[in-house]
């Protein structure tokens, strides 16, 4: 059965209303959150950018049955993986057993904060998968010794753990992460209803939940969500491989000065305020092989979005 969720987006919003926004999906009906880790917004507008492990603490004590996913991190340069695995075994305990850990190789808008080269994607690739390896290595609440070409850890033992791994979703784009997705995760992570990615992930073996985001913006009128979407969210209908090698805020709005109202018209974002686009668009992702399929309001109107889901979507499925 597909299961429905609702982004908290930590662009936009600040920890103690993605809390709140957590209790709202899960007393609304939604069968999971996604919140998602990063340093800075994309753009100065969105406005915020908390500590996602922090927040993740929050929402863990202000809800009780709904799954939560972070989607997703990127555990190779800004934070060690050390110090992630640490942070993912703690939130899983909070959750006990309701909590997903979602993988990528990262934006250079986040990860270049600490000083290190940005480099190319099959590198980057590389270090996430040492990563991943050294995490399952502490998650066993074992002591952990590595020495890879990436990262050095030395008697390194986590004594908060699971009783199980944590389940790891890997995000992918292409074919190439895909495949690796298939390889090396528990499941498939992916912004839009991409099936060609689906299917690349299943061709390579793999068989675990594929997720999908869709981007929503819920208001009176079709004109208006556009322009919310095009002052708070211009970034995503941004070409190409923009999105992971621009370096700052500030680039991406110089970028977006690109996106006009017509580019946000026709970027697939469901703007139309009719319940049968949200259910069509929601179908879409089903159909293209997408069993978690969850949507990412922009802008600051929340509660009327989880409100119309509760009323005039959710019941459809």
């Amino acid at each position: 059965m597909t299961q429905l969720g609702y982004t908290l987006s930590s662009e936009e919003h600040g920890p103690t209303e993605l809390v709140e926004y957590a209790r709202r999906a899960e007393e609304a009906g939604f069968d999971f959150v996604s919140i998602s880790d990063h340093f800075h917004p994309w753009i100065p507008a969105q406005g915020e950018s908390p500590f996602v492990w922090s927040t993740l603490g929050g929402i863990a004590t202000a809800t009780d049955e709904i799954e939560v996913g972070v989607g997703v991190t990127c555990p190779t340069m800004r934070i060690h993986p050390v110090n992630v695995a640490q942070a993912v075994a703690t939130v899983e305990e909070m959750f006990d057993g309701r909590f997903t850990f979602g993988v990528g190789t990262g934006e250079n808008l986040n990860e270049h904060v600490t000083g290190h080269r940005w480099p190319e994607h099959d590198v980057r690739l590389e270090m996430l998968t040492e990563a991943m390896n050294v995490m399952s290595s502490l998650w066993t609440g074992d002591n952990t010794s590595h020495h890879g070409e990436h990262y050095t850890v030395e008697n390194a033992r986590l004594f908060t753990v699971p009783d199980e791994q944590p389940t790891t979703i890997a995000s992918a784009f292409g074919p190439q992460t895909a495949r690796w997705a298939a390889e090396h995760g528990d499941g498939l992570w992916c912004s839009g209803p991409k099936g060609a990615v689906v299917d690349e992930y299943e061709d390579a073996g793999g068989d675990g939940p594929a997720y999908s985001q869709l981007h929503i913006c819920y208001a009176d009128s079709e004109d208006e969500a556009i322009d919310t979407v095009h002052e708070y969210w211009p970034n995503g209908s941004l070409p190409g491989e923009l999105g992971q090698e621009l370096p700052t805020p500030a680039h991406f709005e110089q970028a977006t000065e690109m996106v006009d109202w017509d580019d946000i018209a026709e970027s697939g974002t469901t703007t139309d305020p009719d319940p049968q686009a949200h259910i069509d668009s929601i179908e879409t992702a089903v159909d293209a092989g997408y069993d978690h399929v969850y949507v990412h309001q922009i802008g600051p109107e929340q509660e009327r979005a989880i409100e119309f889901y509760e009323e005039e979507v959710l019941p459809a499925f």
